[in-house]
């Protein structure tokens, strides 16, 4: 049992009101749920989405490149390419130099994805931007704190 007195409600409700980081997750999870209805019909969620993207590049993607520019663990990350490669839109396969090392790239079929899904993209983020008072300073500020 600690001595530590117990937070009270008004904690709570300050806790509730004020915190970034709920703030952040909420504000989150309501972007992923509209882009994941706008992109379903495309087969695609926004994570997949977001995945294929990262892999849009002119050279092979290394995992833990794409780890860190998604702030995934590498473990997430595998378990996130794998329905993309039962579907043929990722491929992987070893590095040249050293065989441990796992390349990603995109596929023709992840391309054709990605033409299919970036208008989609491209329409659902105009309509949100919209709705903000400063999108780009939100978006400066979400930056910054994905640096901390």
């Amino acid at each position: 049992m600690s001595d530590q007195p117990e937070p009270s409600f008004a904690t709570t409700i300050t806790v509730r009101d004020t915190c970034l980081c709920l703030h952040a997750q909420r504000a989150a999870r309501a972007l992923a749920r509209r882009f994941d209805a706008a992109l379903r019909p495309a087969g695609l969620t926004n994570g997949q989405f977001s995945l294929l993207m990262s892999l849009n590049r002119p050279a092979p993607a290394s995992m833990s490149s794409v780890a860190t520019l998604l702030a995934m663990d590498r473990t997430t990350l595998t378990a996130a390419l794998k329905p993309l490669e039962r579907r043929g839109l990722v491929a992987t396969h070893p590095g040249e130099t050293d065989k441990r090392q796992r390349l990603l790239t995109l596929t023709p079929a992840g391309r054709d994805a990605l033409v299919q899904t970036v208008p989609i993209w491209k329409r659902v983020h105009a309509e949100i931007e919209t709705g903000l008072d400063d999108a780009g300073r939100l978006r400066a500020e979400l930056v910054r704190l994905g640096r901390v």
